[in-house]
């Protein structure tokens, strides 16, 4: 089995890994996908009203846009496991 595996799939890619920004943490390759939809993450200073305006966004849109629904749903699984109290 690791015989087909080829570098890129055993070794995590440095655009996945989640960096500060301001007060809330994400990925380089959610920020290529933001940028594509012209949302420049530095307008926003916490990751909720990022959130909000990206779900915003995909309410009034006529377009699929399932690479901004990934990044909807997977910054918002970051914060709820990272920043909610249980």
């Amino acid at each position: 089995m690791l015989e087909s595996l080829n570098d890129k799939e055993l070794f995590a890619d440095e655009k996945d890994f989640h960096i500060k920004h301001k007060n809330f943490y994400i990925t380089e390759r959610q920020i290529e996908v933001l940028s594509r939809y012209d949302i420049d993450i530095n307008n926003y200073n916490n990751i909720e009203s990022l959130l909000f305006d990206i779900e915003e966004y995909l309410n009034d849109s006529v377009e699929d846009a399932p690479d901004l629904e990934w990044v909807s749903e997977s910054l918002s699984e970051f914060n709820y496991y990272n920043n909610t109290n249980k």
